[in-house]
Protein backbone atom coordinates (compact mmCIF):
# COMPACT_ATOMS: atom_id res chain seq x y z
CA UNK A 1 0.00 0.00 0.00
CA UNK A 2 1.25 3.64 -0.85
CA UNK A 3 0.30 6.44 0.50
CA UNK A 4 -1.18 7.91 -3.15
CA UNK A 5 -3.13 4.98 -3.38
CA UNK A 6 -7.06 6.63 -3.24
CA UNK A 7 -10.79 5.34 -2.08
CA UNK A 8 -13.45 7.23 -2.68
CA UNK A 9 -15.26 8.61 0.52
CA UNK A 10 -18.33 6.75 -0.71
CA UNK A 11 -20.11 5.91 -4.14
CA UNK A 12 -23.32 7.78 -3.10
CA UNK A 13 -22.14 11.64 -2.81
CA UNK A 14 -23.42 13.99 -6.10
CA UNK A 15 -19.92 14.81 -6.17
CA UNK A 16 -17.35 12.36 -5.71
CA UNK A 17 -14.59 12.37 -2.78
CA UNK A 18 -11.77 10.87 -3.43
CA UNK A 19 -9.03 10.25 -0.74
CA UNK A 20 -5.39 9.48 -0.70
CA UNK A 21 -5.19 6.52 1.91
CA UNK A 22 -2.82 8.58 3.92
CA UNK A 23 -4.18 12.49 4.52
CA UNK A 24 -2.34 15.19 6.21
CA UNK A 25 -3.89 16.20 9.54
CA UNK A 26 -3.37 19.74 10.14
CA UNK A 27 -3.60 20.10 13.53
CA UNK A 28 0.14 20.51 14.60
CA UNK A 29 0.53 23.49 11.46
CA UNK A 30 -1.90 25.46 14.63
CA UNK A 31 1.15 24.70 17.20
CA UNK A 32 -0.23 21.78 18.23
CA UNK A 33 1.36 21.24 22.36
CA UNK A 34 4.50 23.52 20.71
CA UNK A 35 5.33 26.14 18.51
CA UNK A 36 6.00 25.56 14.61
CA UNK A 37 7.44 27.90 12.67
CA UNK A 38 5.96 29.06 9.16
CA UNK A 39 8.84 27.81 7.32
CA UNK A 40 8.30 24.68 9.25
CA UNK A 41 4.45 23.97 8.29
CA UNK A 42 5.49 24.73 4.83
CA UNK A 43 7.80 22.56 4.71
CA UNK A 44 5.98 19.37 6.16
CA UNK A 45 2.95 20.87 3.43
CA UNK A 46 5.00 20.29 0.57
CA UNK A 47 6.72 17.15 1.61
CA UNK A 48 3.55 15.82 2.28
CA UNK A 49 2.25 17.08 -1.19
CA UNK A 50 5.97 15.42 -2.93
CA UNK A 51 5.28 12.35 -1.46
CA UNK A 52 1.89 12.11 -3.15
CA UNK A 53 -0.60 13.39 -0.74
CA UNK A 54 -3.82 14.99 -2.11
CA UNK A 55 -5.80 14.70 1.18
CA UNK A 56 -5.73 17.84 3.79
CA UNK A 57 -8.05 18.43 7.10
CA UNK A 58 -7.79 21.74 9.22
CA UNK A 59 -9.93 23.31 11.07
CA UNK A 60 -10.82 26.51 12.73
CA UNK A 61 -10.12 25.19 16.37
CA UNK A 62 -6.23 24.28 15.29
CA UNK A 63 -4.39 27.62 16.64
CA UNK A 64 -7.19 29.54 16.27
CA UNK A 65 -7.01 29.54 12.64
CA UNK A 66 -3.35 29.34 12.43
CA UNK A 67 -3.79 26.46 10.65
CA UNK A 68 -6.06 27.28 7.71
CA UNK A 69 -3.97 30.31 7.56
CA UNK A 70 -1.00 28.24 6.86
CA UNK A 71 -2.81 25.54 4.56
CA UNK A 72 -4.33 28.50 2.65
CA UNK A 73 -0.51 29.64 1.80
CA UNK A 74 -0.12 26.35 0.30
CA UNK A 75 -3.30 26.02 -1.89
CA UNK A 76 -1.73 28.91 -3.79
CA UNK A 77 0.89 26.84 -4.59
CA UNK A 78 -0.85 23.23 -4.86
CA UNK A 79 -3.77 24.64 -7.17
CA UNK A 80 -7.02 24.29 -5.11
CA UNK A 81 -8.38 21.70 -8.15
CA UNK A 82 -5.29 19.38 -7.69
CA UNK A 83 -6.22 18.23 -4.18
CA UNK A 84 -9.25 17.28 -1.85
CA UNK A 85 -9.91 19.51 1.53
CA UNK A 86 -12.02 19.56 4.21
CA UNK A 87 -12.54 21.48 7.31
CA UNK A 88 -14.98 21.99 10.27
CA UNK A 89 -17.39 23.75 11.70
CA UNK A 90 -19.11 24.45 15.32
CA UNK A 91 -15.99 27.04 16.62
CA UNK A 92 -16.84 30.47 16.18
CA UNK A 93 -13.62 32.50 16.59
CA UNK A 94 -14.17 36.06 18.03
CA UNK A 95 -11.73 38.71 18.78
CA UNK A 96 -11.56 39.39 22.67
CA UNK A 97 -9.29 40.60 25.21
CA UNK A 98 -5.77 38.97 26.82
CA UNK A 99 -7.52 37.10 29.58
CA UNK A 100 -9.56 35.80 27.21
CA UNK A 101 -8.24 33.81 24.85
CA UNK A 102 -9.07 29.68 24.91
CA UNK A 103 -6.14 28.35 23.50
CA UNK A 104 -7.05 24.66 24.73
CA UNK A 105 -3.75 22.50 23.69
CA UNK A 106 -2.66 25.05 21.27
CA UNK A 107 0.24 27.74 21.83
CA UNK A 108 1.28 31.04 20.46
CA UNK A 109 -2.40 31.52 19.25
CA UNK A 110 -3.88 35.09 17.91
CA UNK A 111 -5.77 36.66 20.30
CA UNK A 112 -9.37 34.81 19.73
CA UNK A 113 -11.78 33.23 21.83
CA UNK A 114 -13.51 30.39 20.72
CA UNK A 115 -17.59 30.08 20.84
CA UNK A 116 -19.55 27.12 20.33
CA UNK A 117 -22.37 27.37 17.69
CA UNK A 118 -24.34 24.82 15.98
CA UNK A 119 -27.38 26.24 14.75
CA UNK A 120 -27.73 27.65 11.25
CA UNK A 121 -26.00 30.94 11.94
CA UNK A 122 -23.57 29.30 13.38
CA UNK A 123 -22.68 26.67 11.12
CA UNK A 124 -22.72 29.37 8.10
CA UNK A 125 -20.74 32.01 10.31
CA UNK A 126 -18.15 29.13 10.80
CA UNK A 127 -17.80 28.29 6.95
CA UNK A 128 -17.74 32.05 5.57
CA UNK A 129 -15.02 32.42 8.23
CA UNK A 130 -13.22 29.43 6.78
CA UNK A 131 -13.55 30.53 3.34
CA UNK A 132 -11.68 33.78 4.25
CA UNK A 133 -8.94 32.07 6.31
CA UNK A 134 -8.40 29.29 3.13
CA UNK A 135 -9.41 31.83 -0.06
CA UNK A 136 -11.60 29.61 -1.28
CA UNK A 137 -15.61 28.80 -1.46
CA UNK A 138 -15.29 25.35 -2.16
CA UNK A 139 -14.98 22.32 0.34
CA UNK A 140 -14.68 18.96 -0.30
CA UNK A 141 -15.85 17.82 3.38
CA UNK A 142 -17.04 19.79 5.93
CA UNK A 143 -17.07 18.35 9.58
CA UNK A 144 -19.79 19.51 11.94
CA UNK A 145 -16.30 19.35 14.83
CA UNK A 146 -16.65 18.27 18.79
CA UNK A 147 -20.35 17.52 18.90
CA UNK A 148 -19.89 14.53 21.34
CA UNK A 149 -20.31 14.10 25.03
CA UNK A 150 -16.04 14.16 25.03
CA UNK A 151 -16.11 17.61 24.61
CA UNK A 152 -19.14 18.82 26.18
CA UNK A 153 -20.23 16.55 28.89
CA UNK A 154 -23.49 14.46 28.25
CA UNK A 155 -26.21 17.18 29.22
CA UNK A 156 -24.89 19.98 27.28
CA UNK A 157 -23.84 17.78 24.16
CA UNK A 158 -27.64 17.12 23.82
CA UNK A 159 -27.91 20.72 24.02
CA UNK A 160 -25.55 21.01 21.27
CA UNK A 161 -27.59 18.21 18.90
CA UNK A 162 -30.33 20.20 19.41
CA UNK A 163 -29.22 23.22 17.82
CA UNK A 164 -28.00 20.73 15.03
CA UNK A 165 -31.43 19.85 14.51
CA UNK A 166 -33.77 21.90 15.71
CA UNK A 167 -31.74 24.98 15.23
CA UNK A 168 -31.51 24.82 11.56
CA UNK A 169 -27.50 23.64 11.80
CA UNK A 170 -27.96 20.73 9.69
CA UNK A 171 -30.25 22.15 7.24
CA UNK A 172 -27.07 24.48 6.64
CA UNK A 173 -24.55 22.08 5.77
CA UNK A 174 -27.76 20.29 3.63
CA UNK A 175 -28.25 23.44 1.90
CA UNK A 176 -24.38 23.90 1.32
CA UNK A 177 -23.78 20.19 0.42
CA UNK A 178 -26.78 20.73 -2.43
CA UNK A 179 -25.99 24.05 -3.88
CA UNK A 180 -21.91 21.97 -4.41
CA UNK A 181 -19.98 24.42 -1.98
CA UNK A 182 -19.39 21.20 -0.40
CA UNK A 183 -18.88 17.99 -1.52
CA UNK A 184 -20.22 15.80 1.54
CA UNK A 185 -20.61 16.77 5.16
CA UNK A 186 -19.86 14.74 8.14
CA UNK A 187 -18.91 14.73 12.12
CA UNK A 188 -15.02 15.34 13.29
CA UNK A 189 -15.62 13.84 16.95
CA UNK A 190 -13.59 11.61 19.43
CA UNK A 191 -16.29 9.40 20.48
CA UNK A 192 -17.64 6.65 18.05
CA UNK A 193 -21.49 6.08 19.49
CA UNK A 194 -22.13 10.05 18.62
CA UNK A 195 -21.63 8.79 14.75
CA UNK A 196 -24.40 6.43 15.36
CA UNK A 197 -26.57 9.12 16.65
CA UNK A 198 -25.88 11.38 13.90
CA UNK A 199 -26.57 8.85 11.70
CA UNK A 200 -29.97 7.65 12.98
CA UNK A 201 -30.98 11.62 12.64
CA UNK A 202 -29.79 12.66 9.02
CA UNK A 203 -27.27 11.76 6.39
CA UNK A 204 -24.21 12.16 6.61
CA UNK A 205 -21.04 11.33 4.10
CA UNK A 206 -18.75 10.43 6.45
CA UNK A 207 -17.08 10.65 10.05
CA UNK A 208 -13.78 11.60 10.92
CA UNK A 209 -13.23 9.63 14.24
CA UNK A 210 -9.80 10.22 15.99
CA UNK A 211 -8.86 7.39 17.71
CA UNK A 212 -11.25 5.27 18.37
CA UNK A 213 -10.30 2.72 15.97
CA UNK A 214 -6.72 1.35 16.50
CA UNK A 215 -4.23 -0.93 17.64
CA UNK A 216 -5.55 -0.32 21.47
CA UNK A 217 -9.29 0.20 20.44
CA UNK A 218 -11.39 -1.96 18.54
CA UNK A 219 -14.99 -0.97 19.86
CA UNK A 220 -16.27 0.88 16.90
CA UNK A 221 -16.63 -3.55 15.26
CA UNK A 222 -19.25 -3.79 17.86
CA UNK A 223 -21.96 -1.59 15.47
CA UNK A 224 -20.82 1.37 14.10
CA UNK A 225 -18.31 0.02 11.01
CA UNK A 226 -20.50 -2.52 10.19
CA UNK A 227 -23.38 0.55 9.93
CA UNK A 228 -20.82 2.30 8.15
CA UNK A 229 -20.60 -0.28 5.62
CA UNK A 230 -24.32 -1.13 5.53
CA UNK A 231 -24.79 2.28 5.08
CA UNK A 232 -21.89 3.39 2.27
CA UNK A 233 -20.37 5.57 4.64
CA UNK A 234 -16.84 6.49 5.07
CA UNK A 235 -14.34 6.67 8.31
CA UNK A 236 -11.41 9.12 8.04
CA UNK A 237 -9.48 7.96 10.72
CA UNK A 238 -7.34 10.64 12.71
CA UNK A 239 -5.41 10.33 15.64
CA UNK A 240 -4.26 6.88 14.66
CA UNK A 241 -1.48 6.89 17.70
CA UNK A 242 -4.08 7.05 19.82
CA UNK A 243 -2.54 10.90 20.58
CA UNK A 244 1.20 9.96 20.79
CA UNK A 245 1.32 6.49 22.44
CA UNK A 246 1.62 4.01 19.29
CA UNK A 247 4.31 6.17 17.99
CA UNK A 248 6.60 7.17 20.84
CA UNK A 249 5.76 3.47 22.64
CA UNK A 250 5.64 3.37 26.50
CA UNK A 251 8.12 5.71 27.10
CA UNK A 252 8.05 8.09 30.34
CA UNK A 253 5.44 10.59 29.49
CA UNK A 254 3.81 9.35 26.94
CA UNK A 255 0.46 10.68 26.19
CA UNK A 256 -2.58 8.41 25.79
CA UNK A 257 -6.26 10.38 24.81
CA UNK A 258 -4.06 13.66 25.33
CA UNK A 259 -3.04 13.12 28.89
CA UNK A 260 -0.29 11.36 30.76
CA UNK A 261 -0.64 7.40 29.60
CA UNK A 262 -1.97 5.24 32.62
CA UNK A 263 -0.77 2.31 34.07
CA UNK A 264 -2.68 -0.18 32.08
CA UNK A 265 -2.19 1.51 28.73
CA UNK A 266 2.01 1.59 29.30
CA UNK A 267 1.59 -1.89 29.68
CA UNK A 268 -0.39 -3.29 26.99
CA UNK A 269 1.64 -1.20 24.71
CA UNK A 270 5.01 -2.83 25.91
CA UNK A 271 2.80 -6.25 24.75
CA UNK A 272 2.18 -4.62 21.28
CA UNK A 273 5.74 -3.41 21.28
CA UNK A 274 7.21 -7.03 22.26
CA UNK A 275 5.28 -8.71 19.75
CA UNK A 276 6.24 -6.10 17.07
CA UNK A 277 9.93 -6.52 18.29
CA UNK A 278 9.77 -10.03 17.46
CA UNK A 279 8.98 -9.28 13.62
CA UNK A 280 11.50 -6.36 13.37
CA UNK A 281 8.61 -4.32 13.16
CA UNK A 282 8.00 -0.58 14.75
CA UNK A 283 5.30 -0.17 16.75
CA UNK A 284 4.42 2.78 14.72
CA UNK A 285 4.24 1.17 11.28
CA UNK A 286 1.53 -1.14 12.17
CA UNK A 287 -0.36 1.34 14.04
CA UNK A 288 -0.77 3.65 11.16
CA UNK A 289 -1.50 0.53 8.89
CA UNK A 290 -3.60 -1.57 10.68
CA UNK A 291 -6.99 0.72 10.75
CA UNK A 292 -7.08 0.83 7.06
CA UNK A 293 -7.62 -2.67 6.79
CA UNK A 294 -11.29 -2.14 7.59
CA UNK A 295 -13.29 -1.35 4.51
CA UNK A 296 -15.14 1.45 6.00
CA UNK A 297 -11.65 3.22 6.46
CA UNK A 298 -11.10 5.12 3.72
CA UNK A 299 -7.89 7.13 4.98
CA UNK A 300 -5.89 7.83 7.94
CA UNK A 301 -4.76 10.98 8.74
CA UNK A 302 -1.41 11.34 10.78
CA UNK A 303 -0.11 14.36 11.77
CA UNK A 304 3.32 16.69 10.76
CA UNK A 305 5.02 19.47 11.69
CA UNK A 306 7.78 19.54 9.81
CA UNK A 307 9.38 18.08 6.88
CA UNK A 308 11.26 15.25 8.60
CA UNK A 309 8.49 14.24 10.82
CA UNK A 310 6.49 13.55 7.63
CA UNK A 311 8.48 11.45 5.49
CA UNK A 312 8.84 9.46 8.87
CA UNK A 313 4.89 9.03 8.62
CA UNK A 314 5.29 8.20 4.41
CA UNK A 315 8.32 5.49 5.34
CA UNK A 316 6.42 3.85 8.42
CA UNK A 317 3.06 3.35 6.16
CA UNK A 318 5.06 2.17 3.36
CA UNK A 319 6.93 -0.37 5.81
CA UNK A 320 5.94 -4.11 4.83
CA UNK A 321 4.54 -5.53 8.61
CA UNK A 322 4.63 -9.41 8.02
CA UNK A 323 1.31 -11.36 7.93
CA UNK A 324 2.63 -13.10 11.12
CA UNK A 325 2.60 -10.19 13.13
CA UNK A 326 -1.05 -9.75 12.51
CA UNK A 327 -1.25 -13.28 13.79
CA UNK A 328 1.01 -12.41 16.93
CA UNK A 329 -1.66 -9.84 17.81
CA UNK A 330 -4.36 -11.85 17.66
CA UNK A 331 -2.95 -15.07 19.41
CA UNK A 332 -1.87 -12.77 21.94
CA UNK A 333 -5.47 -11.42 22.80
CA UNK A 334 -4.00 -7.25 21.70
CA UNK A 335 -6.56 -7.24 18.90
CA UNK A 336 -10.28 -8.70 18.51
CA UNK A 337 -10.23 -11.44 16.44
CA UNK A 338 -12.73 -9.97 14.14
CA UNK A 339 -10.53 -6.76 13.26
CA UNK A 340 -9.71 -7.03 9.58
CA UNK A 341 -5.75 -6.78 8.83
CA UNK A 342 -4.09 -5.80 6.46
CA UNK A 343 -3.49 -8.67 3.71
CA UNK A 344 -6.31 -10.52 4.60
CA UNK A 345 -9.99 -10.79 2.41
CA UNK A 346 -11.95 -8.67 4.75
CA UNK A 347 -15.82 -9.64 5.15
CA UNK A 348 -16.93 -6.94 7.62
CA UNK A 349 -19.94 -5.70 7.22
Amino acid sequence: MRVDDTELLNDRSARPVRLTRMGFGAAPLGNLYRGVSDADAQDALNAAWEAGIRYFDTAPQYGLGRSEMRMAEALTRFGRDELTLSTKVGRLLEDCAPGEVTPEAFVDVPQKRIVFDYTHDGVMRSYEASVARLGTERFDILYVHDIDAGTHGAAESEAKLRQLFAGGGYAALDELRRNGSVGAIGAGVNTWPICERLLGEADFDGFLLAGRYTLLEQEPLESLLPLCVARDVGIVLGGPYNSGILATGAVEGARYDYAPAPPEILERVRRLEAVCAAHDTPLIAAALQFPLAHPAVKSVIPGAANAAEMAANVDVFETVVPDALWSDLRGEGLIRPDAPVPGEVSHAA
